[in-house]
């Protein structure tokens, strides 16, 4: 049974709003009910904790209209309703991705043996390989809110005006729970002294390295990039995994084309032969590729699509790969 000091501590923290000592002082009266051999009490009242911050959680997100004022112009917020198994990946980053997730799940007990779950994650690789993807699925999986950082709201021209956003986002990590998705990230995490480099660029990248040092929150810090050779190696010091995006090989080409294609295709398809031809393009290419002939086989009232349709199609993402190559 709790104290009188107990007791005390419990209603003072209740009237103040003091959740955090609310739930110290319960798991205090748990670890006593425990030494005394209530083992079942023990654990309801700290399974009720849990509960409890879970609850706080999912009642601090942001809703849909929001953020607003500073932050309407730095973050877009969406709430994803995708999952693991809408991305057809690699066997190494899949179980990446399942650590970060199952870690995240258990966070609280991971946490109370002095250690912190996997948050702060840096994705690089080729554009069109499915970064952007994976923050929608951490926050799907998760079902917490995705918050996408606004490069042009966030740089300015004005000294100092940058951090001060960046700050700005911090304190949101710290007020809401959600994936903060930091696109492009290169834009403010080129190394420092770099010839094109100007002072305004390493105030910022000093100010991020700082702010994410020291950022405890129960957030998910994601930063992409397709030029992870340009970045600050102070960077990837600051965060708890680096996940690696590359081409798919054949392997995943043909789960991709029959993920995207099983409802629209006979027996008998070459799904070899279309897999040859995709070598060389992204997952956004292929996938881009089966919208593509999907809808000519609804627009022509077919119940399935060709091989040589496809095979055209896919050949016509890399006539586009080449044209867009000539103009950068």
């Amino acid at each position: 049974m709790a104290s009188a000091a107990q007791m005390k501590a419990l209603l003072n923290s209740h009237i103040t709003g003091d959740d955090e000592y609310f739930y110290a002082i319960t798991l205090q009266v748990a670890a006593t009910e425990a030494k005394q051999g209530h083992d079942k009490l023990a654990q309801e009242l700290v399974h009720l904790v849990d509960e409890a911050k879970k609850s706080r959680n999912r009642r601090q997100t942001i809703p849909l209209n929001r953020p607003q004022g500073d932050l309407a112009e730095i973050l877009s917020v969406s709430y994803p309703q995708v999952g693991l198994s809408n991305m057809v990946l690699s066997k190494q980053l899949e179980n990446q991705l399942k650590r970060i997730l199952i870690e995240q799940r258990k966070a609280s007990h991971i946490q109370e043996h002095g250690l912190s779950p996997r948050r702060k994650i840096i994705l690089v690789g080729p554009p069109g390989t499915g970064k952007t993807m994976t923050a929608s699925v951490l926050a799907g999986e998760l079902s917490i809110p995705l918050f996408q950082v606004r490069l042009d709201g966030l740089i300015t021209k004005f000294m100092g005006e940058t951090a001060t956003k960046l700050r700005l986002i911090f304190e949101a990590t710290e007020q809401t729970r959600g994936v903060y998705f930091f696109d492009e990230f290169d834009a403010i995490g080129s190394e420092r002294g770099l010839a094109n480099d100007v002072g305004e660029i390493r105030r910022i990248l000093n100010s991020f390295l700082q702010m994410i040092e020291q950022d405890n929150s129960d957030s998910l810090i994601i930063a992409a990039t397709n030029h992870p050779e340009i970045l600050d190696y102070a960077l990837f010091r600051r965060f708890d995994d680096v996940l690696k995006y590359e081409l798919p090989d054949a392997h995943g080409i043909k789960e991709l084309l029959k993920d995207r294609l099983c409802n629209y295709t006979d027996k008998g398809f070459s799904w070899d032969k279309a897999a040859e031809i995709a070598t060389g393009l992204s997952h956004a290419e292929i996938t881009r590729a089966t919208q593509e002939v999907i809808k000519d086989s609804l627009i022509n009232d077919q119940n399935s699509i060709t091989e040589i349709n496809l095979l055209n199609a896919l050949k016509e993402r890399h006539e586009i790969k080449e044209r867009l190559k000539s103009l950068s």
